[in-house]
């Protein structure tokens, strides 16, 4: 199952953070927000097809995230857990660890905010810039 969702980006884009990724539905953002990589998302925990949370909620899942910015690509893979609720109404955070909260949407991921291309997070410092969140899980 295949899920996209689209972002923009924003002047206070650091993707300094080395444990998480954070895409918002929230159009504003301090810098204190190091691992967001995009604003004014199209979706959130909440918003998610049913059928993906299911996949979401399978420890054994294996789910990938490919964070599409004009002609870059990074590639993310982590899993599903147990424990997910995927409630968040603003917001999505794939973590490295096993923590999970309202916003967590997959853990054990194996790449942090901080390893995005700074090629990438030089376009997100650009309002204008607009990218795409897709999500996989088998």
């Amino acid at each position: 199952m295949k899920f996209e969702i689209k972002f923009s980006g924003h002047e206070n884009i650091r993707s300094n953070h080395k444990k998480t990724i954070e895409i918002t539905k929230e159009s504003h953002l301090t810098p204190q927000g190091d691992c967001i990589i995009g604003v004014s998302a199209t979706s959130s925990c909440a918003d998610l097809p049913s059928e993906l949370k299911q996949k979401l909620k399978d420890p054994n899942s294996k789910v990938s995230f490919v964070i599409k910015v004009k002609e870059h690509e990074f590639h993310v893979t982590g899993q599903g857990h147990q424990n997910l609720v995927l409630t968040h109404t603003e917001d999505i955070v794939i973590r490295k660890s096993d923590f999970v909260c309202p916003r967590t949407l997959a853990v054990k991921c194996d790449k942090a905010s901080d390893l995005l291309p700074r090629e990438m997070v030089s376009l997100l410092q650009n309002p204008n810039t607009k990218g795409t969140f897709i999500i996989s899980a088998d």
